[in-house]
């Protein structure tokens, strides 16, 4: 029988022999898959029930896979952005502390800097895939506290990508390289923006078609196309699978079909997501634990306390009161995947002890089987610390809530404030869209349609369709910038008496704002797009021909925008039935 068809029926069997008893006794299931792995694993006694572990791990990546994609179709994007704030401060909270604790439990127990600051950045992240499955098996994924918990994740996920390049580059070059790590980042941030808008504007619409004028057949495979084909060219592009799995997840989530969609992808979810935790039990060796149990104890101890209290004071000080809090921080206190990534990163570069990736495997395991327990725990902890914190303090905490809620509650000001902030976001959107044609321009141009020697005509029709395909983005950033300078003009340029400067001098200082917006990006769009550039007279010309056909066509370009705007307002608000 085929090595894998075999490990994949052991591994069936005796996760469901043990999820039995687990069901029976009223445990988290993860427990008793992790258990499972443990028991046919390589380190467990009389004999080796599975022959091929690296089938598994590549099942297990499917599992993460699904996992994710499941929890983006229940994650709608308004959710995300209503948490962000709370999600941002979290992250930050968690991945500065850690970092910290990381680093002096190494120094203490004599390990190297290298070895000490990995372990910071493996006790910094915590992992999405154990989180989602522990709140989904406990009923509590549509409540607020796991709202902010999935937020917190993701922007966790974020950050892991920028300090992956920053420890390679330490590892490598022995200092840090911040300009790398800004522009990682900065792609990054690119990427998710670009993908987000086109997505909305163009999946819902491709998924709905399908389910309307085809088989249920058709949408699945139609699905899981766009699920794994998303996956792999976000792996392609350097980044987690993980975060492309949640992000196709939430585009597709936004379809009027979404409950036919989750009754489909269920079973695949449940039964790849299996074989990921019964891989997590595989690589359990017990001799790593005695051999390494005090720094596996005080490590362990550290992620479970450290992350509760930095998780909970990032949400506490965001506005969130003390309940909701400490729920999210006892519901992010493990490490997972990214974890496994950052060890692996040290291992494979030959800067890191032997012991540091079992070590972490270990305590992964650890803080799996304690998650579900803590999750569960948090109401009865929450309900403890309410009765007996000292009176002054819970005062102090409910007046910080309070004052924290009622800041902007001029409706002047807060109506200013609205409008400032919507026309800094429509203009970052439409700024991370021009780069992002740009930037797919430039590899699509240099992989399949530009030689080793492009001619000069070649970089002018290939650069000139790209500026065409910009202009309308373009054009928007001009009328938001220009919007947004009337508004700082009206604001801030005024006589003592109160009265606004003279008209001339507002329309000046108003008009140099979308100036200097368009010259940045100009300057940006041509410092990006460099290999792709014509000789400096040919790009006049382009730049020439293109503000000529932005004043020919300013209104059709001026609708194009605002339609795609419309629909992309449109698809966000619908209500999901």
């Amino acid at each position: 029988m085929n090595s894998v068809l075999s490990d994949l029926a052991i591994v069936m069997m005796i996760s469901a022999v043990v999820l039995l008893i687990f069901q029976k006794l009223r445990q988290p299931v993860v427990l008793g898959y992790i258990l499972a792995g443990i028991i046919i694993g390589p380190h467990t006694p009389p004999f080796q029930l599975v022959q091929s572990q690296e089938s598994i791990n590549t099942l297990s990546e499917l599992g993460i896979i699904f996992l994710l994609f499941a929890l983006g179709l229940e994650f709608r994007l308004g959710k995300l952005a209503r948490v962000g704030v709370t999600a941002f401060l979290t992250a930050i909270f968690e991945i500065v502390l850690m970092l910290w604790f990381g680093r002096e439990i190494g120094r203490a127990f004599g390990w190297s800097f290298i070895d000490s600051l990995f372990l910071g950045a493996i006790l910094s992240v915590s992992s999405t895939t154990i989180i989602v499955k522990a709140l989904g098996d406990l009923g509590r994924k549509g409540q607020l506290p796991s709202q902010l918990i999935v937020g917190t994740l993701i922007v966790e996920d974020i950050f892991s990508i920028a300090m992956l390049a920053l420890l390679s580059s330490i590892a490598i070059h022995g200092t840090t390289n911040a300009g790398e790590a800004l522009w990682t980042m900065g792609k990054l941030g690119v990427f998710l923006v670009a993908t987000m808008v086109a997505g909305i504007l163009l999946i819902p619409r491709i998924i709905d078609f399908i389910a309307e004028h085809f088989s249920a057949e058709t949408l699945l495979v139609t699905v899981l196309g766009f699920c794994l084909g998303f996956c792999l060219l976000v792996h392609h592009m350097g980044y987690s699978v993980a975060l492309g799995a949640f992000l196709i997840g939430a585009l597709i989530g936004e379809s009027r079909h979404i409950q036919t969609i989750e009754h489909m992808t269920e079973p695949l979810r449940d039964m790849f997501s299996a074989i990921f935790f019964v891989s997590i039990g595989l690589m359990i060796d017990p001799r790593i634990i005695l051999d390494y149990g005090w720094p596996i104890l005080v490590i362990t101890i550290a992620v479970i306390v450290g992350k509760s209290l930095s998780c909970s004071a990032g949400a506490f000080i965001s506005g969130r009161d003390g309940r909701t809090s400490l729920q999210v921080g006892m519901g992010l206190s493990q490490i997972g995947e990214f974890s496994f990534l950052f060890a692996a990163l040290g291992q494979s570069l030959k800067v890191t002890s032997d012991f540091i990736y079992p070590i972490t495997v270990s305590v992964a395991a650890i803080t799996t089987f304690t998650t579900p327990y803590q999750i569960q725990s948090s109401d009865v902890l929450s309900r403890w610390i309410s009765n007996h914190a000292p009176a002054r303090i819970s005062h102090l905490a409910g007046m910080y809530t309070e004052w924290l809620s009622s800041l902007g509650t001029s409706n002047k000001r807060q109506a200013v404030r609205a409008i400032i902030n919507r026309l800094i976001r429509h203009l970052v959107i439409n700024l991370c869209l021009v780069i992002a044609v740009f930037l797919g321009s430039n590899w699509i141009s240099k992989k399949f349609i530009l030689g080793d020697t492009p001619s000069e005509w070649m970089l002018f029709a290939t650069w000139g369709g790209t500026l065409l395909l910009a202009l309308p983005f373009i054009i928007a950033v001009y009328r938001k910038a220009r919007v947004l300078g009337r508004v700082f003009v009206e604001i801030g340029v005024s006589n003592p008496d109160g009265r606004i400067g003279p008209e001339r001098v507002r329309n000046v200082l108003a008009e140099l704002v979308p100036l200097a917006a368009l010259g940045g990006l100009f300057l940006l769009v041509g410092a990006l797009s460099s290999t792709l550039l014509p000789p400096l007279e040919l790009v006049a010309l382009l730049v020439a021909v293109a503000i000529g056909l932005a004043i020919l066509f300013w209104k059709k370009f001026t609708y194009i925008h605002v339609h795609l705007q419309t629909i992309l307002k449109d698809t966000m608000d619908h209500e999901v039935p």
